[in-house]
């Protein structure tokens, strides 16, 4: 049965990436800032991973579950230190949608915040606009069994989940929607080959 992440399995990923650091605790943004590389505008990203800055310690977790299977994930307020998220400008939406256009995919966490956030549902409309197809919502949930209920508009996007493939015990991360899967390693390459359940081996 198909699962959810869950906020303690973030909590868990950015508390294990914090000690590892420097066996000594510090704040989420430091750590990402600490992990930050000179990006330039020709580099790209396999997640541009949309989220609430209220919820940086989430953030750091899911970046590193995502970077533990190979992605590169771009933090606005890692990559771009120098953004303000408070405050709503031609420059800092110029800069996001350069971001935007330099990754292949949308990750769209969802947690309580994201309802408030004054980016995310720009970021999830216009990259929809330019890769079609490309957009996930990732719920966070308090138990991975959870049920996920966000705003009515993502459910028009697959979801994340974490599964076992049929009648073994290996698992994996998958990108599920409308009766079909794919993996989210071939979401992001790009070319998800879609399987439908009936007739699929997970």
């Amino acid at each position: 049965m198909a699962t959810y992440f869950t906020k303690s399995e973030a909590r868990t990923a950015a508390r294990t990436a914090t000690i590892a650091k420097s066996q000594v605790v510090k704040a989420s943004a430091q750590i990402l800032k600490e992990d930050r590389q000179a990006t330039r505008d020709s580099e790209s990203f396999d997640v541009f991973l949309s989220h609430s800055i209220t919820d940086a310690d989430l953030v750091l977790g899911v970046k590193r579950l995502l970077e533990a299977r190979g992605l590169k994930v771009y933090v606005d307020w890692d990559t771009d230190t120098q953004l303000d998220r408070s405050t709503v400008s031609s420059e800092t939406a110029e800069l996001l949608r350069r971001r935007m256009r330099q990754s292949a995919s949308l990750i769209y966490l969802a947690t309580e915040a994201a309802s408030t956030s004054k980016w995310m549902p720009w970021e999830l409309g216009y990259f929809d606009g330019l890769r079609s197809g490309q957009v996930a919502v990732m719920p966070l949930m308090d138990n991975e069994n959870d049920k996920f209920s966000g705003q009515e508009y993502l459910g028009l996007y697959p979801k994340i989940t974490k599964d076992t493939y049929q009648n073994t015990t290996k698992k994996d991360v998958f990108v599920e929607g409308q009766g079909r899967w794919t993996t989210l390693r071939e979401f992001n390459a790009g070319k998800p080959s879609w399987r439908a359940y009936a007739t699929s081996a997970k």
